[in-house]
């Protein structure tokens, strides 16, 4: 008997958690003018979900001349990219004089000027 007792105590507690961050999101709206929302920047939900976190990498090709690394890399959450090999512009371009093709590399990735740039290169 302690055993369901147990078990419709779980359930009922999980369905209050699962249930509060609905009932929160109807009342934190409740008063908002919606017209001064339009003058607030939108991010896509991937984008706004996940902070700039490193991403382990393979560096393929180095361009010092244009500031471009090409990487073999990882899932990028915060940039909703798939793992997958490309060029990108490197923020800190005299940090490449530090790395050479075939390093492993830690590599964190933001949008700069709107690009999907490398904006930190580190070994791991």
């Amino acid at each position: 008997m302690k055993h369901i007792k147990t078990l419709t105590l779980t359930f009922a507690f999980a369905l209050t958690l699962a249930a509060a961050p609905t009932a929160f999101a109807a009342t934190s709206r409740e008063g908002m003018d919606m017209k001064s929302m339009g003058n607030m920047e939108m991010k896509s939900s991937a984008a706004s979900q996940h902070a700039p976190r490193p991403v382990a990498a393979e560096i393929k090709k180095i361009d010092a001349q244009t500031g471009k690394v090409t990487l073999k890399h990882g899932p990028i959450e915060n940039l909703g990219m798939s793992a997958m090999t490309m060029a990108f512009p490197v923020k800190d371009r005299a940090s490449l004089k530090d790395f050479k093709e075939g390093d492993s590399v830690l590599a964190t990735f933001d949008k700069v000027d709107g690009k999907p740039t490398v904006v930190d290169l580190r070994r791991p």
